[in-house]
């Protein structure tokens, strides 16, 4: 990745939106897009729109689309990539702290990476020229599931339970992970737990467990909530009677 310094503005080039690039991040809640347009308006689009070198959008669609929706001028900042991959994980490495994403939607993207991450390693393996069919030198294949957990910043194992959750979790399972009602690790135990039961049997297990799960953590929220004023009365009466 380079920057080339190369700008443009919204009246010289019309830059290109790559729908598998839009959406490869989760998008921004109502209320983070309505702040963002709503710091637009008042200070104009201070931060450039990234392109790749074929006008492609890479960091910054919410943006545009933004100043498109309101006629509003916008710059386009040049990057130069080896290939889309690569952009994509520059975008995901650009974006994840400032939308602060957790584990589950890292693994989602990943999951997004998973078909080019594969065929890149391909490209690899049949670009090296220095083993031959009989040669005594050994060939490690790309493990997919290090290479996407890297891509995106989590750890290997991690990775691996998000992608089985992903492909075998009840829907209700994987719609708590999805609104951070669970834990990647409490989300893997239940799934586990699952799968002992018949298949017909599953999505009422799991619906089942969830439940418990949310009576245990709304006692755990109220708990805390009376231990934390306890405490403040507490802290009250020692102020009062030292």
């Amino acid at each position: 990745m380079q920057n080339t310094k190369t700008e443009y503005g919204s009246n010289q080039r019309t830059p290109v939106v790559l729908p598998e690039m839009e959406q490869l991040l989760p998008p921004l809640s109502a209320e983070q897009f309505s702040s963002l347009e709503s710091d637009i308006l008042e200070n104009g689009c201070y931060a450039p729109v990234i392109v790749n070198e074929d006008m492609v959008i890479i960091d910054g669609h919410n943006r545009f689309r933004i100043c498109e929706k309101h006629g509003l001028p916008y710059k386009m900042l040049a990057f130069s990539f080896d290939d889309l991959l690569e952009a994509k994980q520059w975008a995901v490495d650009t974006q994840k702290g400032r939308r602060n994403l957790d584990k589950w939607e890292l693994g989602q993207i990943a999951l997004k990476l998973k078909p080019e991450i594969e065929a890149r390693a391909r490209t690899n393996q049949g670009s090296r020229t220095d083993l031959s069919v009989n040669s005594s030198k050994s060939y490690t294949p790309t493990d997919t599931r290090k290479e996407m957990a890297q891509a995106v910043g989590i750890g290997e194992q991690a990775m691996g339970r998000i992608a089985q959750l992903t492909e075998n979790a009840p829907q209700s399972l994987k719609d708590a992970l999805e609104n951070k009602e669970l834990s990647i690790n409490r989300g893997w135990r239940i799934l586990k737990a699952v799968q002992r039961f018949p298949p017909e049997e599953q999505d009422s297990a799991a619906a089942e467990m969830l439940s418990a799960v949310r009576e245990i953590n709304q006692s755990d929220a109220e708990a805390n909530r009376r231990g934390k004023i306890a405490g403040l009365f507490c802290k009250a009466y020692e102020r009062a009677v030292l």
